[in-house]
């Protein structure tokens, strides 16, 4: 099991979360990561936790779905960076939900089309085929369809060292078929609620640590090992409750599990 670690060296992946939570506050936010300052995973707080020196340094965002907490700063962060073209990787149908909902000439504007004030277009969306694999400046991606509304995905994501990261985004239930398919180094997974509201879950296409244990439990059986778990897309109310069931799972299936925060940053 790999440790929580603040430094990198050329070898290894550094992620650095700016949110881990479905619900915002002052100290909670939307779903969103950064890998080696360079690639973006998710949107609900890419502008609202970077410096615009750091916004600068982003060179493609990847998409797992098209609920709002998901792709919320998208539009801001291309506003931002609107004199360069930037690459927005997802499935065809959430690439759908933000030129038609976000950058659709009304709430902001179309930046699918040529501006006059920078003399290009703003954003390129890039539609990412489900397990095909994909490059993404330096990273190898693949999308595998995942247990959760508006035909959701996770994405492994290996770096040209062979490091390997799998990121759940939202989903219910029904992974096995995926951990067949991948070996990552580390698995960033949801989980939403507490197992008190495991139906709601359930209902909502979401994991609670009763849904999560089983999940795992597959894993370990399937790949014969243990990768670093760190969980995100807390419940800010559940998060308490939350953090002891999962400890419980934790030293049931002897493995370590973290909860990711706001601004941490993790090696692998």
């Amino acid at each position: 099991m790999m440790p929580y670690n603040k430094t990198t060296g050329a070898d290894q992946v550094k992620i650095k979360f700016l949110g881990t939570h479905n619900a915002e506050s002052r100290n909670t936010k939307l779903v969103s990561f950064i890998i080696d300052d360079i690639l973006a995973v998710d949107a609900g707080s890419l502008t609202s936790q970077l410096s615009f020196p750091e916004q600068d340094k982003i060179k493609a965002i990847l998409l797992s779905h098209g609920h709002y907490d998901h792709i919320r700063d998208v539009p801001a962060f291309i506003f931002n960076n609107s004199c360069r073209t930037n690459n927005v990787f997802a499935t065809s149908q959430t690439l759908e939900i933000l030129s038609s909902h976000l950058v659709d000439g009304e709430i902001y504007p179309k930046f699918t089309e040529y501006t006059p004030i920078c003399g290009k277009t703003s954003i390129k969306l890039i539609t990412l085929e489900p397990y095909i694999p994909t490059t993404v400046e330096d990273y190898e991606v693949v999308a595998l369809p995942v247990n959760h509304p508006l035909n959701a995905v996770g994405f492994q994501i290996t770096s040209k060292d062979g490091k390997k990261v799998f990121y759940t985004g939202d989903t219910g239930p029904g992974l096995s078929t995926i951990w067949k398919q991948i070996s990552p180094d580390t698995i960033i997974i949801e989980v939403t609620f507490p197992n008190q509201m495991e139906d709601i879950a359930k209902n909502s296409a979401h994991l609670c640590p009763k849904t999560l244990k089983k999940e795992l439990q597959e894993f370990l059986q399937i790949k014969k090992y243990s990768p670093q778990i760190i969980l995100i897309h807390l419940t800010p109310k559940y998060k308490k409750e939350i953090k002891e069931e999962t400890k419980e799972i934790a030293e049931e299936l002897k493995i370590s599990i973290k909860i990711a925060n706001e601004g941490e940053e993790i090696t692998i």
